[in-house]
C-alpha cells in the first residue's frame, strides 16, 4: 500500500514539474514570437533625413526627410532662404551635388522613360516629377506626399530612390515644357544618401 501511495505521489510530482516546463517552455515560445513580430515591425518603417545645401548662390537650404512603411513612402521637405513665389522640386538622376549649379545631378529621375508632366498625369510624368510649393514672404517653403511608386533600397530600379538627388528651383514647373518643365536655375540640392 505505502509503494503504491509513493508511486502515486512521484507521478503527481513528475506530471506537476512537466507541467511547469512545458508552462516555461510555451511562454519563451510566445515572448520569441512577440519579439520576432516586434522586430518585423521596425523593420518595416525606414526613416532617411537629408540635407539640402545652398547652389547657384542662393541661401536656400532645409531638410528632405522620406519614410517607408508598409510599401508607401512619404517624403516631407522643408526649406528656408526662398524667394516669395512658386517653386518646383525634383528627384534628379544622380546624387552627385558637387558642381555649384547643381548641374551634376544630370536630368530629372525618369527610369520608365516617360515624358515630362504634373504628377499622376495620364499623359504620364518622371518618377522625379514631384511638383510645386508656394512660399509666402518669410521664405519658408514646405512639401509632402505620400507614393507607392518609390522605395528605399528595393531591388526595383523603377522604384528606389536612393543614389538620386532632390534639387529645388528657383521658379515653377510649367508640368508641359520637355524634358524638365523649364523651372529655372537649381538653387538647393541633397543626394538621396545614407
Amino acid at each position: 500500500m505505502k509503494i503504491k501511495l509513493y508511486a502515486t505521489l512521484g507521478m503527481g510530482l513528475l506530471l506537476m514539474v512537466a507541467c511547469k516546463d512545458n508552462k516555461k517552455a510555451e511562454e519563451q515560445t510566445i515572448e520569441t514570437e512577440v519579439e520576432e513580430v516586434v522586430n518585423e515591425t521596425e523593420e518595416q518603417t525606414k526613416t532617411l533625413t537629408i540635407t539640402l545645401n545652398p547652389k547657384s548662390d542662393s541661401n536656400v537650404s532645409g531638410t528632405v526627410t522620406f519614410t517607408e512603411k508598409d510599401g508607401q513612402v512619404m517624403m516631407t521637405a522643408n526649406m528656408t532662404g526662398l524667394s516669395e513665389g512658386t517653386h518646383a522640386i525634383h528627384i534628379h538622376e544622380t546624387a552627385d551635388c558637387s558642381s555649384p549649379d547643381g548641374k551634376s545631378t544630370g536630368g530629372h529621375w525618369n527610369p520608365t522613360a516617360e515624358p515630362h508632366g504634373k504628377w499622376g498625369d495620364e499623359g504620364g510624368y518622371h518618377k522625379g516629377d514631384i511638383g510645386n510649393f508656394e512660399v509666402g514672404p518669410d521664405g519658408i517653403g514646405t512639401i509632402s506626399m505620400t507614393t507607392d511608386k518609390w522605395c528605399l533600397s528595393c531591388d526595383d530600379a523603377t522604384k528606389n530612390i536612393m543614389g538620386k538627388a532632390i534639387i529645388v528651383h528657383q521658379g515653377a514647373d510649367d508640368f508641359t515644357s520637355q524634358p524638365s518643365g523649364a523651372a529655372g536655375a537649381r538653387i538647393s540640392c541633397a543626394g538621396i544618401i545614407e
